[in-house]
Protein backbone atom coordinates (compact mmCIF):
# COMPACT_ATOMS: atom_id res chain seq x y z
CA UNK A 1 0.00 0.00 0.00
CA UNK A 2 1.31 3.55 -0.89
CA UNK A 3 2.02 5.86 2.05
CA UNK A 4 -0.11 8.74 1.01
CA UNK A 5 1.24 10.75 3.69
CA UNK A 6 1.78 14.62 2.37
CA UNK A 7 5.12 16.24 3.32
CA UNK A 8 3.96 20.28 4.27
CA UNK A 9 4.48 22.37 1.50
CA UNK A 10 7.50 24.78 2.42
CA UNK A 11 5.93 28.30 2.82
CA UNK A 12 9.49 29.98 3.65
CA UNK A 13 9.08 32.99 6.07
CA UNK A 14 5.54 33.48 7.52
CA UNK A 15 4.46 36.78 8.94
CA UNK A 16 4.96 35.82 12.45
CA UNK A 17 9.39 34.98 10.96
CA UNK A 18 9.26 38.23 9.73
CA UNK A 19 8.16 39.82 12.87
CA UNK A 20 10.54 38.02 14.70
CA UNK A 21 13.45 38.56 12.94
CA UNK A 22 12.25 42.67 12.87
CA UNK A 23 12.19 42.10 16.14
CA UNK A 24 15.81 40.93 16.77
CA UNK A 25 17.70 43.00 14.83
CA UNK A 26 15.66 46.42 15.66
CA UNK A 27 17.65 49.54 16.61
CA UNK A 28 16.64 51.13 19.96
CA UNK A 29 16.11 54.80 19.20
CA UNK A 30 15.75 57.65 22.08
CA UNK A 31 15.24 61.47 21.32
CA UNK A 32 18.35 63.05 20.99
CA UNK A 33 20.07 60.49 18.86
CA UNK A 34 20.90 61.96 15.18
CA UNK A 35 20.16 59.17 12.61
CA UNK A 36 21.10 59.04 8.99
CA UNK A 37 17.49 58.48 7.10
CA UNK A 38 16.04 58.74 3.85
CA UNK A 39 12.82 60.09 2.25
CA UNK A 40 10.44 58.06 0.55
CA UNK A 41 7.19 59.95 0.64
CA UNK A 42 6.68 63.86 0.72
CA UNK A 43 3.58 65.25 2.21
CA UNK A 44 1.51 68.20 1.85
CA UNK A 45 2.80 69.26 5.75
CA UNK A 46 5.64 66.56 6.09
CA UNK A 47 7.37 64.00 4.93
CA UNK A 48 7.86 60.55 5.88
CA UNK A 49 11.08 59.24 6.48
CA UNK A 50 13.25 55.68 6.27
CA UNK A 51 15.50 55.42 9.29
CA UNK A 52 15.72 51.15 9.72
CA UNK A 53 12.61 51.71 11.94
CA UNK A 54 9.91 49.09 12.03
CA UNK A 55 7.48 52.04 11.23
CA UNK A 56 8.25 54.52 9.27
CA UNK A 57 9.15 57.93 10.98
CA UNK A 58 7.56 61.61 10.49
CA UNK A 59 8.87 65.02 9.87
CA UNK A 60 6.23 68.02 10.22
CA UNK A 61 7.03 70.86 7.91
CA UNK A 62 7.65 73.10 11.36
CA UNK A 63 11.03 71.02 12.17
CA UNK A 64 12.23 71.13 8.33
CA UNK A 65 14.18 74.21 9.00
CA UNK A 66 15.53 76.65 11.19
CA UNK A 67 13.96 79.11 8.72
CA UNK A 68 10.29 79.16 7.51
CA UNK A 69 9.39 77.26 4.42
CA UNK A 70 6.01 76.88 2.90
CA UNK A 71 6.38 73.49 1.70
CA UNK A 72 8.54 70.52 2.13
CA UNK A 73 10.14 70.54 -1.37
CA UNK A 74 12.12 73.46 -0.05
CA UNK A 75 14.16 71.68 1.88
CA UNK A 76 13.62 67.62 0.83
CA UNK A 77 13.32 65.72 -2.28
CA UNK A 78 12.36 61.69 -2.73
CA UNK A 79 14.99 59.74 -2.28
CA UNK A 80 17.38 62.43 0.16
CA UNK A 81 19.38 60.67 2.59
CA UNK A 82 20.59 63.16 5.44
CA UNK A 83 20.89 63.52 8.93
CA UNK A 84 17.77 63.65 10.99
CA UNK A 85 16.98 64.22 14.71
CA UNK A 86 15.01 61.74 17.21
CA UNK A 87 12.37 64.88 18.63
CA UNK A 88 9.82 62.67 20.63
CA UNK A 89 9.90 58.63 21.02
CA UNK A 90 6.98 57.06 18.99
CA UNK A 91 3.28 57.38 19.49
CA UNK A 92 0.92 55.09 19.38
CA UNK A 93 1.23 54.04 16.05
CA UNK A 94 4.97 52.99 17.15
CA UNK A 95 6.11 56.08 15.06
CA UNK A 96 8.69 58.36 15.69
CA UNK A 97 8.91 62.25 15.22
CA UNK A 98 12.06 63.64 13.73
CA UNK A 99 13.51 67.36 13.18
CA UNK A 100 16.41 68.72 11.07
CA UNK A 101 15.68 72.09 12.77
CA UNK A 102 16.84 70.91 15.74
CA UNK A 103 20.07 69.86 14.42
CA UNK A 104 20.64 73.32 12.53
CA UNK A 105 20.80 75.12 15.76
CA UNK A 106 22.74 72.91 17.22
CA UNK A 107 24.99 73.95 14.72
CA UNK A 108 24.20 77.41 14.68
CA UNK A 109 25.06 77.63 18.46
CA UNK A 110 28.34 75.53 17.90
CA UNK A 111 29.28 78.58 15.04
CA UNK A 112 28.71 81.24 17.20
CA UNK A 113 30.69 80.53 20.23
CA UNK A 114 33.28 80.07 17.91
CA UNK A 115 32.75 83.49 16.44
CA UNK A 116 32.56 85.08 19.79
CA UNK A 117 35.70 82.90 20.99
CA UNK A 118 37.64 84.94 18.03
CA UNK A 119 35.56 87.98 18.86
CA UNK A 120 34.80 88.55 15.20
CA UNK A 121 32.73 91.60 14.14
CA UNK A 122 29.53 90.00 12.22
CA UNK A 123 27.03 91.87 9.89
CA UNK A 124 23.30 91.26 10.52
CA UNK A 125 20.46 92.84 9.04
CA UNK A 126 17.82 94.30 11.58
CA UNK A 127 14.50 92.74 10.81
CA UNK A 128 12.26 94.12 13.95
CA UNK A 129 12.73 95.98 16.78
CA UNK A 130 10.85 96.04 19.63
CA UNK A 131 10.61 98.35 23.13
CA UNK A 132 13.86 97.20 23.99
CA UNK A 133 15.89 97.21 21.15
CA UNK A 134 16.13 95.26 17.85
CA UNK A 135 16.50 91.91 16.21
CA UNK A 136 18.94 90.45 14.14
CA UNK A 137 19.16 86.73 12.68
CA UNK A 138 22.79 85.35 13.58
CA UNK A 139 23.61 81.91 11.39
CA UNK A 140 19.80 81.47 12.12
CA UNK A 141 19.57 82.28 15.10
CA UNK A 142 17.68 85.05 16.44
CA UNK A 143 19.45 88.31 18.39
CA UNK A 144 18.92 90.67 20.54
CA UNK A 145 20.65 94.32 20.31
CA UNK A 146 20.14 96.27 23.23
CA UNK A 147 18.74 99.87 22.69
CA UNK A 148 21.80 101.51 24.75
CA UNK A 149 23.65 99.17 22.52
CA UNK A 150 22.24 100.86 19.28
CA UNK A 151 24.90 103.57 17.81
CA UNK A 152 23.13 105.85 15.83
CA UNK A 153 20.53 108.85 15.46
CA UNK A 154 18.13 106.96 13.98
CA UNK A 155 14.88 106.28 15.63
CA UNK A 156 14.48 102.58 16.12
CA UNK A 157 11.30 102.14 13.83
CA UNK A 158 13.70 103.17 11.02
CA UNK A 159 16.37 100.84 11.61
CA UNK A 160 14.71 98.21 10.07
CA UNK A 161 16.14 96.22 6.71
CA UNK A 162 19.13 97.93 8.09
CA UNK A 163 22.64 96.09 8.26
CA UNK A 164 24.65 96.74 11.05
CA UNK A 165 27.91 95.32 11.97
CA UNK A 166 27.52 93.56 15.39
CA UNK A 167 30.13 92.28 18.55
CA UNK A 168 28.79 89.62 20.47
CA UNK A 169 28.25 90.32 24.39
CA UNK A 170 26.34 87.25 25.08
CA UNK A 171 26.47 83.53 23.94
CA UNK A 172 24.21 81.40 26.42
CA UNK A 173 22.85 77.89 24.84
CA UNK A 174 21.19 77.17 27.86
CA UNK A 175 19.24 80.46 28.05
CA UNK A 176 18.62 80.70 24.57
CA UNK A 177 19.91 84.04 24.80
CA UNK A 178 21.92 85.32 22.28
CA UNK A 179 22.76 89.28 22.47
CA UNK A 180 24.73 91.53 20.59
CA UNK A 181 26.25 95.40 20.44
CA UNK A 182 26.01 97.72 17.25
CA UNK A 183 27.99 100.34 19.78
CA UNK A 184 30.90 98.06 20.62
CA UNK A 185 31.50 96.78 16.74
CA UNK A 186 31.61 100.81 16.11
CA UNK A 187 34.03 102.15 19.23
CA UNK A 188 36.25 98.72 18.11
CA UNK A 189 36.66 100.12 14.55
CA UNK A 190 37.23 103.58 16.38
CA UNK A 191 39.32 102.43 18.66
CA UNK A 192 41.84 101.53 15.99
CA UNK A 193 41.97 104.88 14.90
CA UNK A 194 42.65 106.16 18.54
CA UNK A 195 45.56 106.21 21.04
CA UNK A 196 45.72 107.16 24.39
CA UNK A 197 46.60 110.96 25.15
CA UNK A 198 45.25 111.98 21.88
CA UNK A 199 42.89 115.53 21.70
CA UNK A 200 40.07 114.50 20.04
CA UNK A 201 37.36 117.40 19.37
CA UNK A 202 33.43 116.02 20.64
CA UNK A 203 30.08 117.17 21.20
CA UNK A 204 28.03 116.55 24.19
CA UNK A 205 25.43 114.54 23.46
CA UNK A 206 24.18 113.82 27.33
CA UNK A 207 24.61 115.09 30.73
CA UNK A 208 24.30 113.01 33.79
CA UNK A 209 25.07 113.30 37.65
CA UNK A 210 28.11 111.04 37.15
CA UNK A 211 29.57 112.71 34.23
CA UNK A 212 28.93 113.54 30.53
CA UNK A 213 28.35 111.70 27.07
CA UNK A 214 30.55 113.08 24.46
CA UNK A 215 29.84 111.91 20.90
CA UNK A 216 33.76 111.43 19.13
CA UNK A 217 33.20 110.69 15.48
CA UNK A 218 30.41 108.81 16.46
CA UNK A 219 30.97 106.14 18.57
CA UNK A 220 30.28 108.11 22.46
CA UNK A 221 32.83 108.60 25.30
CA UNK A 222 32.34 108.81 28.81
CA UNK A 223 33.78 112.31 30.54
CA UNK A 224 33.45 111.26 34.08
CA UNK A 225 32.73 114.05 36.71
CA UNK A 226 35.89 113.33 38.53
CA UNK A 227 37.73 114.02 35.11
CA UNK A 228 36.42 117.46 34.18
CA UNK A 229 38.37 119.36 36.63
CA UNK A 230 41.15 119.46 39.45
CA UNK A 231 38.61 121.65 41.63
CA UNK A 232 35.24 120.18 42.63
CA UNK A 233 32.17 120.12 40.56
CA UNK A 234 28.87 119.19 41.73
CA UNK A 235 27.29 118.74 38.86
CA UNK A 236 28.52 118.75 34.76
CA UNK A 237 25.56 120.82 33.88
CA UNK A 238 27.48 123.88 36.00
CA UNK A 239 30.20 123.27 32.99
CA UNK A 240 28.92 121.91 30.02
CA UNK A 241 25.54 122.19 27.97
CA UNK A 242 24.11 119.57 25.84
CA UNK A 243 25.33 120.07 22.19
CA UNK A 244 28.63 121.64 23.50
CA UNK A 245 31.67 121.13 20.92
CA UNK A 246 34.32 120.76 23.90
CA UNK A 247 38.21 119.22 23.75
CA UNK A 248 39.03 115.87 25.77
CA UNK A 249 41.80 113.79 25.91
CA UNK A 250 41.38 110.06 25.93
CA UNK A 251 42.85 108.36 28.95
CA UNK A 252 41.89 105.24 28.68
CA UNK A 253 40.32 102.73 25.91
CA UNK A 254 38.55 99.50 26.83
CA UNK A 255 38.00 97.60 23.36
CA UNK A 256 36.61 94.53 25.34
CA UNK A 257 33.86 96.71 26.95
CA UNK A 258 33.78 99.02 24.09
CA UNK A 259 34.34 102.18 26.98
CA UNK A 260 35.86 104.84 26.12
CA UNK A 261 37.30 107.05 28.78
CA UNK A 262 38.01 110.99 28.33
CA UNK A 263 39.20 113.73 30.81
CA UNK A 264 39.67 117.27 29.95
CA UNK A 265 41.12 117.53 34.20
CA UNK A 266 44.09 116.57 32.09
CA UNK A 267 44.38 119.54 29.93
CA UNK A 268 43.99 122.22 32.91
CA UNK A 269 47.22 124.58 33.24
CA UNK A 270 46.31 125.62 36.82
CA UNK A 271 43.67 123.53 38.89
CA UNK A 272 39.81 125.17 37.72
CA UNK A 273 40.31 126.28 34.61
CA UNK A 274 37.54 123.79 33.65
CA UNK A 275 34.84 125.74 35.43
CA UNK A 276 36.48 129.41 35.38
CA UNK A 277 37.70 129.36 31.66
CA UNK A 278 37.66 126.41 29.70
CA UNK A 279 38.68 128.13 26.25
CA UNK A 280 41.74 128.77 28.28
CA UNK A 281 42.05 124.85 28.72
CA UNK A 282 40.61 124.23 24.71
CA UNK A 283 43.55 126.27 23.61
CA UNK A 284 46.37 124.70 25.35
CA UNK A 285 44.86 121.16 24.99
CA UNK A 286 47.41 119.54 22.14
CA UNK A 287 50.44 121.12 24.88
CA UNK A 288 49.19 119.61 28.06
CA UNK A 289 48.23 116.73 25.99
CA UNK A 290 52.03 116.63 24.77
CA UNK A 291 53.03 116.63 28.22
CA UNK A 292 50.30 113.67 29.26
CA UNK A 293 52.39 111.36 26.85
CA UNK A 294 55.56 112.26 28.11
CA UNK A 295 54.61 111.38 31.09
CA UNK A 296 52.85 108.41 30.19
CA UNK A 297 55.94 106.99 28.25
CA UNK A 298 58.79 107.61 30.97
CA UNK A 299 60.19 104.66 32.78
CA UNK A 300 58.49 103.04 35.91
CA UNK A 301 61.59 103.70 37.74
CA UNK A 302 65.26 104.47 37.33
CA UNK A 303 68.08 105.69 39.05
CA UNK A 304 67.38 108.66 41.38
CA UNK A 305 68.59 110.35 44.24
CA UNK A 306 66.20 110.73 47.32
CA UNK A 307 65.49 113.89 48.83
CA UNK A 308 67.49 112.44 51.89
CA UNK A 309 70.20 112.20 49.42
CA UNK A 310 70.33 108.45 49.35
CA UNK A 311 70.88 106.82 46.23
CA UNK A 312 67.59 105.32 44.95
CA UNK A 313 67.71 101.82 43.04
CA UNK A 314 65.63 100.85 39.88
CA UNK A 315 62.90 98.99 40.77
CA UNK A 316 64.37 96.18 37.87
CA UNK A 317 67.33 95.71 39.96
CA UNK A 318 65.52 94.88 42.79
CA UNK A 319 64.33 91.06 43.35
CA UNK A 320 60.69 92.04 44.78
CA UNK A 321 58.97 89.02 47.02
CA UNK A 322 55.96 87.15 46.29
CA UNK A 323 52.72 89.15 47.30
CA UNK A 324 51.35 85.32 48.44
CA UNK A 325 53.79 84.27 51.55
CA UNK A 326 54.92 80.94 51.76
CA UNK A 327 53.47 78.71 54.76
CA UNK A 328 56.10 78.46 57.28
CA UNK A 329 56.73 74.84 58.22
CA UNK A 330 58.29 73.92 61.79
CA UNK A 331 60.60 71.92 62.35
CA UNK A 332 59.40 69.17 64.68
CA UNK A 333 63.05 68.10 65.39
CA UNK A 334 62.54 71.35 67.24
CA UNK A 335 59.53 71.48 69.03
Amino acid sequence: MVNQTKTPPNVGFTHADFAALLDKYDYHFSPGDIVAGTVFSLEPRGALIDIGAKTAAYIPIQEMSINRIDQPEEVLQDNDTREFFILADENEEGQLTLSIRRIEYMRAWERVRQLQKEDATVRALIFATNRGGALVRIEGLRGFIPGSHISTRKVKEELVNEELPLKFLEVDEDRNRLVLSHRRALVERKMNKLEVGEVVIGVVRGIKPYGAFIDIGGVSGLLHISEISHDHIDTPHNVFNVNDEVKVMIIDLDAERGRISLSTKQLEAEPGDMVKNPQVVYDGAEEMAAKFREQMNQPVASLAITEDGVEAIAIDDIEIPSAEEEPIIEDETDA
